[in-house]
Parts: C-alpha cells; sequence; structure tokens
C-alpha cells in the first residue's frame, strides 16, 4: 500500500514539474513573440518617417574656377617642360575638384588668336591654344582620347604625362554609376537609341538617338544577365554626376580673350594679389 501511494507520489510531482516547464516555455516565446512585434513596429515607423521626409540632396550645386594667363607656358624651356607643367597644372585642378579651368591671353582684348575653335600655330596667343588643348587631353578619359583628339603636334609629349585619375576616368571592370561614352556608328532597331562606347567589355545603349562621334555622359542601369551582350544607360548632362551625386567629374576648358572677359561671369572672386574678397 505505502509503495503504490509512493508511486502515485512520484507520478504527480513529475507531471507538476513538465506542466511548470511548459508553462515557462510557453511564456519565454510570448515574450519573444511580444518582442519581435515591438521590433517590426519600430522598422515600419521609421520606414514612414524615411517616407515622409524629403529626399537628402547629396549634390553639390556651386562650381569652382580657375583663370590662368596661358603665357605661363612661355617660361618653360623646352617642348617637354612646357607640357609637363601644363600636366601639372591639370593634376592640381583635377584634386582641388576645380569644374572649369579659363585660360586667358594676356595681350588684351585685341587678340583674336583665342577666339573660336583651338586652331593655328602662331607666335601670338599659341601658348593659351596649347595650354587649353593639353588640358583638355588630360581630361578626357583614356579610352576617348582617339575619337576625339587626332596627332597634334601640341600633344606630341602629352603621351609621356601621368594619368589624372579622375573619377570620371573609370577602369574597364570598376564599377561605377556614371560613364563617359562616344557615340558609335551603329544601326539600332527603330525606337531604341543609339550604342555607346563607355569603356567597358559591353556597349552600351542609351535612351536617346544621338548623333554619332558625340560624347555623353551616361547613366548605367542595374547589372543585367551575363548572357546579354549589351548594357542599359540613360543619357545625363556633365553636370549631373556632380549637382545629384555629388561627385567630382572632370574639369570643362575655355578660353578668353583676357581677364575682364571671364572675371564677369563668378560671383565671388579670389586673388593673391588683392587684400580683399569682391562678390
Amino acid at each position: 500500500m505505502l509503495v503504490g501511494l509512493l508511486g502515485a507520489t512520484i507520478v504527480l510531482c513529475n507531471i507538476t514539474c513538465f506542466t511548470e516547464k511548459e508553462e515557462k516555455k510557453k511564456w519565454k516565446e510570448i515574450k519573444l513573440f511580444r518582442k519581435l512585434e515591438k521590433e517590426k513596429m519600430q522598422e515600419l515607423v521609421e520606414k514612414k518617417k524615411e517616407e515622409a521626409e524629403p529626399n537628402k540632396d547629396e549634390g553639390r550645386h556651386y562650381t569652382v574656377s580657375v583663370a590662368l594667363p596661358g603665357s605661363i607656358l612661355d617660361n618653360a624651356q623646352s617642348p617637354e617642360l612646357r607640357t609637363y607643367l601644363a600636366g601639372q597644372i591639370a593634376r592640381a585642378c583635377t584634386i582641388f575638384c576645380v569644374d572649369e579651368i579659363v585660360v586667358f591671353d594676356e595681350q588684351g582684348e585685341d587678340s583674336k588668336t583665342v577666339e573660336g575653335e583651338f586652331e593655328g600655330i602662331k607666335k601670338r596667343g599659341h601658348a593659351c591654344v596649347q595650354l587649353a588643348r593639353i588640358l583638355q587631353y588630360l581630361e578626357c578619359p583614356q579610352y576617348l582620347r582617339k575619337s576625339f583628339f587626332p596627332k597634334h603636334q601640341d600633344l606630341q609629349f602629352a603621351g609621356l604625362l601621368n594619368p589624372l585619375d579622375s573619377p570620371h576616368h573609370v577602369r574597364i571592370d570598376e564599377e561605377s554609376e556614371y560613364r563617359e561614352g562616344v557615340v558609335l556608328v551603329r544601326p539600332a532597331k527603330p525606337g531604341r537609341g543609339s550604342f555607346v562606347n563607355c569603356g567597358m567589355r559591353k556597349e552600351v545603349q542609351i535612351d536617346k538617338k544621338l548623333e554619332a562621334g558625340l560624347r555623353v555622359t551616361v547613366r548605367l542601369e542595374k547589372q543585367p544577365s551575363p548572357d546579354s551582350k549589351t548594357r542599359k544607360g540613360l543619357v545625363v548632362s556633365s553636370h549631373h554626376p556632380r549637382t545629384v551625386s555629388g561627385l567630382y567629374w572632370g574639369y570643362s576648358v575655355r578660353l578668353a580673350s583676357c581677364l575682364s572677359k571671364c572675371a564677369s561671369l563668378f560671383d565671388l572672386l579670389l586673388s593673391p594679389r588683392l587684400p580683399f574678397i569682391s562678390s
């Protein structure tokens, strides 16, 4: 009789312990479920806040320009040194994110050798033309230079210069949101855009039909499947990477007949020779 009572007591104790463990386990699961629900609610609230807030503008809307006299090349004693000096100027402007380089002629307003295209080799104003040509050559990505720069005496020693390594000088296998390219002479199907060489293993088909030989800035779409023969992209303005994404995207070169011609276009002028800042 006593043995039977002891056995029943042990069974009851085991059942009680088992139910307590189950209750604790269930309580832990309830607590964990409530915690997860709370975290999900917080995530939803944060997402709604982000959607309600306007997108932060990461772009840079101001531009930096530098004005240089073309006669700076006259101080160099040889054609190699003239080219090297122009390369140093280009490299410095790239490091400090200069958006425009203005090359002006110190001869004054009567000098007409710097007006129009970069043509002609004359004693007067030739330094301006040569400096502008070398600066443009270095700014252009390497895979586009053959398309835009034919053989010229001013670029005789340009191949010896170090590359600028600017953000828009993208390598063939490097991923980038934007790329510079040249429109190719290649027929496209009706209703589709032109094909562009962007220095990649695959050509890029843009959203517009453009004239062959134009230099364009392309915003690439997401990586397609490996089997696709081309990439897709959108044509954007040359200042789009700067104003939208905040990227430095090279500089432009402009010629001016005198300093006053370029100084009148800016909002703020800084000069080491002047004791004040004029706006």
